[in-house]
């Protein structure tokens, strides 16, 4: 028996927000939903694989996580790499929702491109042309 991957952090300055770029523009579901004495505990999976990596949108809680995310972001340091069939299309879909891209797709042997999150990270996008 493997282990495999069940949950992420991504760590993000507002988990609202998070939660509706996440859905709403990079088309993921949303699956656990726990609210308790101010903690919020969400989670996201690709749509169609509730059973699939679960993203969790985490709150900025503990005091290493802003200079981290601050010092990725400016460094131009991807949080997470996510994966399509064709990242020139992907990247289209998402201009057309107003989605922020910091690099364009381009080809590394992978193809590649970079959004911003509107949450304080940048996120890649890799797969087929």
């Amino acid at each position: 028996m493997a282990l495999k991957a069940a949950m992420v952090s991504v760590l993000v300055d507002d988990q609202e927000r998070a939660l509706a770029f996440y859905t709403e523009k990079l088309g993921f579901e949303k699956k656990s939903d726990i609210r308790n004495d101010g903690y919020w505990w969400v989670t996201v999976t690709a749509a169609g694989d509730p059973q699939g990596v679960e993203l969790v949108l985490e709150p900025l809680g503990h005091p290493a996580s802003i200079p981290y995310q601050q010092g990725l972001k400016a460094d131009g340091i991807p949080l997470i790499q996510l994966t399509t069939d064709s990242v020139s299309a992907e990247v289209e879909r998402l201009k057309g929702l107003g989605v922020t891209v910091v690099s364009e797709p381009q080809n590394y042997g992978v193809w590649s491109a970079t959004i911003d999150d509107t949450c304080g990270n940048l996120i890649q996008i890799v797969g087929g042309e």
